[in-house]
């Protein structure tokens, strides 16, 4: 057996069985796993499995809210929201366009990116805002028409070493 074949076999044992490789990408987008998406939708039913066959066991209610994408399979993607629920949504409710949602307690959102930058304004936990870019230990956001800078560990829908342009 030539070594491209069994590295070609190896390759599809790994996709079949959910170990390294499945988990660093999707098997059908091949784009990388986990991933953040937003929900496009304002109504979302989050299922026991990747089809209509399975019951709902959630409603997401709130659109733009970032999720985590776990796995793939055909049109269905597994997700994880911030408060670790997980399930299965349909491809067509998701977005590509970044999300943000407030976490802790009340954030200021800055001018820059420093600490001692000036407030432009201030966001409660549980707000959702829009994500631009993400320098070193900041991101700058969009929260209802302001931008501003936020510390990374001020929210979530971003990984820490994660670069967002």
């Amino acid at each position: 057996m030539s070594v491209r074949r069994l590295a070609l076999i190896i390759v599809a044992l790994l996709a079949l069985d959910g170990s390294a490789l499945a988990d660093r990408v999707g098997r059908v987008t091949g784009l990388p796993l986990p991933r953040f998406l937003s929900l496009k939708s304002p109504e979302v039913n989050l299922r026991t499995g990747p089809g209509t066959q399975y019951p709902v066991e959630w409603v997401f209610v709130r659109r733009l809210l970032p999720v985590e994408v776990l796995d793939e399979f055909e049109n269905w993607r597994k997700i994880r929201d911030s408060q670790g629920a997980e399930g299965w949504v349909h491809l067509t409710v998701l977005w590509a366009r970044r999300s943000m949602l407030v976490t802790g307690s009340t954030r200021s959102l800055r001018r820059s990116n420093r600490e001692d930058a000036e407030t432009v304004a201030m966001a409660e936990a549980g707000v959702i805002g829009r994500l631009l870019e993400c320098r070193e230990a900041w991101c700058r956001v969009e929260i209802a028409g302001t931008r501003g800078w936020l510390k990374r560990q001020e929210f979530w829908g971003v990984y820490e070493d994660e670069a967002v342009k």
